[in-house]
């Protein structure tokens, strides 16, 4: 283990410092193991957590190569969609689901219904230059938005639809965050591997007017596609 993430941590520093060039070719596994004293399989190993974890990718018989490296933009904890459009990044959403959900206590308790009220989610996956980089899925009641189930399906804004209904500012409760590794699901919808943590960030928004929670949001992104500024 000791001699794979010594491997590993070589390999990455070569990688940022630009000893080991985009699409160039790695050094095979046999040159590795004798370069460094260690069994193949080692190296083999090494090389597969670099793939898991996006640095290189490998060609089937040729070898392994240095991968891209994904853009990395401001991570936004608010108004999402509005500031993507604002910093002008290719950036676009698609509605992957919007179906009604069963009875989950703490989410309705948290939108301050009962459990006998209709409450559909809505997911939404953000993507820059075509590619997933988060999943924003809300939590709204039909008895808060009537429209909800029908228009849910289309919305591109969950802000900009709100304020088509009447609901101008907006205020929200303090945030959770919580850094997690992917499932299944959220490996499959967001392009990524197991190793890749996924930063997930849970809170409501409110109308200020009225005091009324609006959704209960719960927004996962790919940590390896946003730089954080604290």
């Amino acid at each position: 283990m000791a001699e794979k993430n010594f491997l590993v941590d070589h390999l990455i520093s070569g990688i940022k410092s630009g000893t080991f060039q985009l699409d160039k070719k790695l050094p095979s596994e046999h040159i590795l193991a004798d370069q460094f004293n260690v069994p193949r399989m080692v190296v083999r190993k090494a090389y597969e957590q670099l793939q898991d974890s996006g640095f290189i990718y490998s060609k089937q018989g040729k070898g392994s190569y240095v991968q891209e490296t994904k853009k990395q933009i401001p991570l936004i904890l608010s108004g999402f969609t509005e500031k993507m459009k604002e910093f002008q990044f290719s950036f676009q959403t698609s509605t992957i689901f919007c179906e009604e959900i069963s009875y989950d206590q703490k989410i309705f308790r948290s939108l301050e219904v009962e459990s006998d009220v209709k409450v559909f989610k809505i997911g939404r996956l953000m993507l820059m230059d075509d590619f997933p980089v988060a999943l924003h899925t809300s939590f709204a009641a039909k008895s808060t938005i009537p429209e909800i189930e029908k228009d849910g399906p289309e919305i591109p804004s969950m802000f900009q639809y709100y304020r088509q209904r009447g609901f101008v500012e907006f205020g929200s409760s303090r945030s959770t965050l919580n850094v997690i590794f992917p499932t299944l699901f959220e490996r499959d919808i967001l392009q990524c591997s197991s190793l890749i943590p996924i930063l997930q960030v849970e809170s409501l928004c409110r109308d200020k007017r009225s005091n009324q929670v609006l959704e209960h949001t719960v927004i996962i992104y790919r940590s390896d596609c946003f730089i954080y500024v604290i």
